[in-house]
């Protein structure tokens, strides 16, 4: 919760901050002018922008069921599922988190961690990890997806991407808006010029967007990478694992949850890797020795 409101305080300031801007540049009177209501605009924007964000957080747990299979587990259904529970259970412990519910879903080596709150978070790992990797190297999985809810990962994502939302639904109706009175002379209302405008700046818009969310995903992986280190006590562990990840073909997982993965394929498209490359996670790694 702490989280949250520091966030959206300095959100809010940001607003203001881009409100004055808009002021002293004289946006804002020229949009007053043509019938546009700036603040209320701005308002408008950040509704669209976070509302959809919050709703597909507090919707994450059911929905990574849903959509992967995950079945949860609570340690009676064999030895594997009962060391499963146990190592996440020690693993909350030491990261002064509530139990997350443990779940397991068929498909390829990979892991990942969702909920909006850090007591009542989900941890999933694949029967493909399971079978491919030993049980430390597990574990280190285990540590970084924990990592991520002791970070609050799954939350600050949301709101990067709300901040980011807004921002593009406002620019690109305050673009449209001046395209559609400068450019196409529309005297009232607003004509075509706007709505296309409009369309085309949200996508260039939506797409400089995904690169500053895919940008801030790499990071935490990082940070989540460390902090199984220090739960675990060694980097070893989580660099035993993501080199033996760099061997494995990493399971897809549906896209709403692909950045909370254990890896995936950068590829050509590195700038909207939600993952950075496996050699930088672990040659960060090596140098915490």
């Amino acid at each position: 919760m702490k989280r949250i409101v520091l966030f959206l305080i300095t959100n809010i300031a940001v607003m203001v901050v881009l409100s004055i801007t808009l002021s002293i540049l004289g946006v804002d009177r020229f949009m007053s002018a043509q019938g546009l209501d700036v603040g209320m605009l701005l308002a408008f924007s950040a509704v669209v922008g976070f509302v959809g964000s919050f709703f597909s957080l507090l919707i994450s747990k059911p929905m990574a069921k849903w959509s992967t299979g995950a079945q949860v587990i609570d340690g009676s259904e064999g030895t594997t599922q009962f060391w499963l529970v146990q190592t996440v259970k020690t693993l909350a412990e030491r990261a002064n988190i509530g139990m997350p519910e443990v779940a397991m879903y068929e498909g390829e080596p990979n892991a990942f961690a969702t909920g909006a709150f850090k007591n009542s978070s989900l941890v999933a790992v694949s029967t493909g990890l399971l079978n491919s990797m030993s049980r430390e190297e597990v574990e280190a999985v285990l540590g970084h997806e924990i990592a991520h809810v002791a970070n609050g990962d799954m939350v600050t994502l949301t709101l990067i991407q709300g901040v980011v939302n807004t921002f593009v639904v406002f620019l690109a109706r305050v673009v449209g808006y001046f395209v559609d009175k400068v450019v196409f002379k529309t005297e009232r209302g607003v004509g075509m010029g706007y709505y296309i405008t409009v369309i085309v700046c949200e996508i260039v818009f939506g797409i400089l967007a995904s690169i500053i969310v895919a940008w801030f995903s790499r990071q935490r992986e990082f940070r989540a990478d460390a902090g199984s280190a220090n739960l675990l006590g060694s980097p070893q562990p989580m660099m035993a694992a993501l080199a033996r990840l760099g061997g494995l073909e990493p399971g897809a997982l549906p896209q709403s949850f692909k950045a909370s993965g254990i890896a995936d394929k950068p590829g050509f498209m590195a700038l909207f890797s939600t993952h950075p490359p496996l050699e930088e996670r672990i040659a960060a790694l090596q140098s915490r020795k």
